[in-house]
């Protein structure tokens, strides 16, 4: 049967759905008049609507509304129930899923250990992450986000090793994936992901062209232009990492995927060495770190009611000597950033990751000292505001847009 011609009833009934039940999510309940002014349609077109809605299970009944003496109105909502979406974070370690219902409020999480030798099958894990997040029904896709790429060419995971990611590096992986799972998946730089949660979310909202930064003990970043998110032709687009750093060895003294680039400049390891050196205390990366901030923003300008990070007591290093060693990694991150900048000429910078989240606003204003002296591009240099887990958030919200957008395209014409 040939597609509907542009302009026919089916087709109007079709728009005219979609914009109600777009409404009805982004405003919460609503009576059939609220719904009617704020399409634009008639009470006559707006009731069809609603009656054809409810047949459909999209919208529900959610009581009466009580006016003016002796004047009730019915009020609808989204039926949440009427489709869920699934987000998976996959690390080195463990395994977190994330499920929400149509509306998106999330209605189960659950985190499955892995350990650097997981047992089973990729499937096997990827299905008890799943079901132990006990989702109401199937849910209708699930992104997946890795510490690696997925090549749109090939189909295959790049940018990581197979000791990276046990059993990832299959061909056509989400097909494969799509059938081991029974629902259609979908595979996402870890990353991008944060900054797609980032531009709904958090600092980068309303802004078309940022970069964001991660880092941690790996060093990403994500490039979004035109409010678009940019993956580059092998789906590495962001990988900087790998990317030739001053000072630090290159890929052919230590082969692609050893320490060399901004990661041997930059990353978690290189970080802590240069605290170290300074003689800045820490159990750990993102300890040490929070000790340096700490000690360099002094007294006057740490709270008593300031939240340090858990195990960080008062800093044993003087202010001097912190804001020195805190300023050698902000000119490190600097470097890397003023390239990307001279390139992509973004007008916002996100930080985030456990070295910038640890280091604060101290750390970020470092940063952005350094980074302004190396270029003539003056960007904005912002830390994330998404809470939680951000790459299940950016996951999440990717699947439950592509559910939403299948649902309401669902009441429309048929071919």
């Amino acid at each position: 049967m040939s597609a509907p011609v542009p302009g026919t009833p089916s087709l109007l009934r079709a728009i005219n759905d979609r914009a109600a039940l777009r409404v009805l999510l982004e405003r919460g309940p609503l009576t059939r008049p609220e719904i009617g002014t704020l399409t634009g349609l008639s009470k006559p077109t707006a009731s069809q609507l609603l009656f054809r809605l409810q047949e459909a299970g999209l919208v529900v009944l959610d009581g009466v509304r009580h006016g003016l003496p002796g004047r009730t109105a019915e009020v609808y909502r989204i039926n949440p129930a009427a489709a869920y979406a699934a987000a998976l974070d996959v690390t080195a370690t463990r395994v977190e899923a994330r499920v929400a219902d149509l509306s998106g409020a999330v209605v189960g999480e659950h985190t499955l250990a892995t350990g650097p030798r997981p047992r089973g099958t990729l499937i096997d894990r990827l299905r008890a992450a799943l079901a132990g997040a006990n989702p109401p029904a199937p849910p209708r896709r699930v992104v997946i986000g890795v510490e690696a790429a997925l090549d749109p060419a090939t189909g295959r995971l790049g940018y990581a090793t197979a000791r990276d990611m046990p059993g990832w590096h299959i061909d056509d992986l989400e097909p494969a994936l799509t059938e081991g799972l029974g629902v259609p998946v979908s595979v996402e730089n870890n990353v991008n992901l944060v900054a797609l949660a980032e531009q709904a979310h958090g600092s980068a909202r309303g802004t078309p062209d940022f970069v964001l930064l991660w880092a941690d003990e790996g060093i990403g970043a994500a490039i979004v232009l035109g409010g678009r998110l940019h993956r580059g032709a092998t789906g590495g687009a962001g990988e900087v990492g790998y990317m030739p750093a001053p000072g630090a060895p290159t890929a052919r003294e230590t082969g692609q995927y050893a320490d060399h680039g901004y990661q041997a400049l930059t990353g978690g390891a290189a970080v802590l060495r240069v605290l170290r050196s300074h003689g800045v205390p820490g159990a750990d990366l993102r300890q040490a770190v929070a000790h340096a901030a700490a000690a360099a923003a002094g007294p006057a300008t740490v709270s008593p009611t300031t939240v340090r990070p858990t195990g960080v007591g008062p800093a044993t290093v003087g202010a001097e000597v912190a804001g020195v060693a805190l300023r050698e990694v902000a000119a490190r991150l600097a470097v890397g950033l003023a390239a990307i900048t001279s390139v992509v000429d973004p007008g916002l910078i996100v930080l985030t990751g456990g070295v910038v989240l640890a280091g604060g606003e101290t750390l970020r204003g470092l940063i952005e000292e350094e980074l302004h002296a190396l270029t003539i591009a003056r960007p904005r240099v912002r830390l994330s505001a998404v809470r939680g887990n951000p790459v299940l958030a950016g996951a999440l919200d990717l699947a439950l847009a592509t559910v939403q957008d299948e649902i309401f395209d669902s009441t429309g014409p048929r071919r």
